[in-house]
C-alpha cells in the first residue's frame, strides 16, 4: 500500500495527461468540481458519484460525553458531520487490489526452483544421495576429497629413526 496522498496537483496532472487540456485549464476544472461538491454538501444535499460512492451530511444530536482523563461528564453540542459511503463497484475494486497486492507479496517470498533438475522425484533424490555418499567414500567428490585427504599421514621412517627403533 502506498503512503502517498492524492492531492489537487495530482488530480490536475491526471486531467492533463488523460484529456490533454492545458495545465491552467485542468486546474480550473478540478477546482470547479471540488467547489461544487463542497457547496452542495454545505447546503445539506447528498452528492452521488456513479461507480465511486456518495457523500452526505449526518445530523448528530446533543449528547453527554466523558473526559477520558478526568472522567468528568461534558455535554457535546449538536453538529453536522460529513459521511462517505463507497459504492459496491468501488468496494470490489479495492478488494481486488488488496488481493492482488497480497498475492504479489506472497509470491515474492516463495523460492522459485532454479531448474528442472532441482525438483526431482523423491526416489531419484534418494538414489542421488546414495551415489553422493558412495563417491565421498571413494574420494571422488571434490569437496569430500579434501576432507578425506586432510587426515594426518604417517611419517616416513628416516635413517636415524630406523636405527633407534631397529637397534
Amino acid at each position: 500500500m502506498s503512503d502517498k496522498t492524492l492531492t489537487r496537483a495530482d488530480l490536475v496532472e491526471a486531467v492533463v495527461l488523460s484529456v490533454g487540456l492545458p495545465r491552467h485549464e485542468a486546474a480550473e476544472l478540478v477546482e470547479t468540481v471540488l467547489q461544487e461538491l463542497s457547496a452542495t454538501l454545505a447546503r445539506g444535499e447528498q452528492v452521488k458519484l456513479s461507480s465511486f460512492g456518495s457523500f452526505g451530511i449526518r445530523e448528530k444530536r446533543q449528547r453527554i460525553g466523558r473526559n477520558p482523563k478526568t472522567g468528568k461528564e461534558v455535554p457535546i453540542t449538536p453538529r453536522r458531520v460529513l459521511v462517505f459511503r463507497a459504492s459496491n463497484i468501488m468496494k470490489k475494486r479495492i478488494d481486488e487490489t488488496i488481493k492482488a497486492d497480497r498475492a504479489k507479496a506472497n509470491g515474492a517470498n516463495k523460492p522459485k526452483p532454479k531448474s528442472k533438475a532441482v525438483s526431482k522425484p523423491k526416489t531419484a533424490t534418494k538414489a542421488a544421495s546414495k551415489t553422493k555418499t558412495a563417491s565421498k567414500a571413494n574420494g571422488k567428490a571434490k569437496s569430500s576429497a579434501k576432507k578425506t585427504t586432510s587426515r594426518a599421514k604417517p611419517k616416513k621412517k628416516t635413517a636415524s629413526s630406523a636405527k633407534s627403533s631397529g637397534k
